[in-house]
């Protein structure tokens, strides 16, 4: 006759950690579906001008913007004079140079050469300020310069 052994002690088997990797990429999987790159909070009116000749930038992740406009509704507390807006924040035309060598700092070096700066310009905003901005990018020798439009005929009423 055969004896049986008795379990000594409650002991808890052991977890099975098998199904862990599957959970591990499905919720990456998850967060990278659901993730929206953040773009740049607007804080001034930007109702870009027309224009019939306009070209698709290639390589968006070699583009400097620079908005100019007037402060939105919500940030009436800046005045109604058309302000210069760098990432997320109103700056000065001085605060430009600064601005550029940011983003030039963090490219590769050997892609500093092929970046574009864009001027998102309101349609309605003084040629002043896109005078001051142009002669700072030619103080930092940003020469590459592009002006973000809207397709459509300049003469037609939008």
């Amino acid at each position: 006759m055969g004896k049986f052994n008795k379990k000594k002690g409650g002991e808890l088997p052991a977890i099975s950690t098998a199904s862990l990797p599957d959970i591990v990429f499905m919720l990456l999987f998850f967060f990278m579906v659901a993730t929206v790159m953040r773009e740049n909070t607007l804080m001034i009116k930007n109702n870009l001008p027309y224009a019939d000749q306009v070209e698709k930038l290639d390589k968006k992740d070699l583009v400097m913007y620079i908005y100019a406009g007037k402060p939105s509704d919500a940030y009436k507390q800046y005045g109604t004079e058309a302000r210069i807006q760098l990432n997320d924040k109103f700056a000065s035309v001085e605060e430009i140079a600064a601005f550029i060598a940011a983003e030039r700092a963090s490219k590769r070096e050997e892609l500093v050469p092929f970046l574009t700066t864009s001027l998102k310009v309101d349609s309605e905003a003084n040629m002043g300020l896109i005078g001051d901005i142009k002669q700072e990018l030619r103080k930092v020798n940003a020469l590459k310069i592009n002006y973000t439009t809207k397709k459509g005929n300049v003469f037609d009423k939008h």
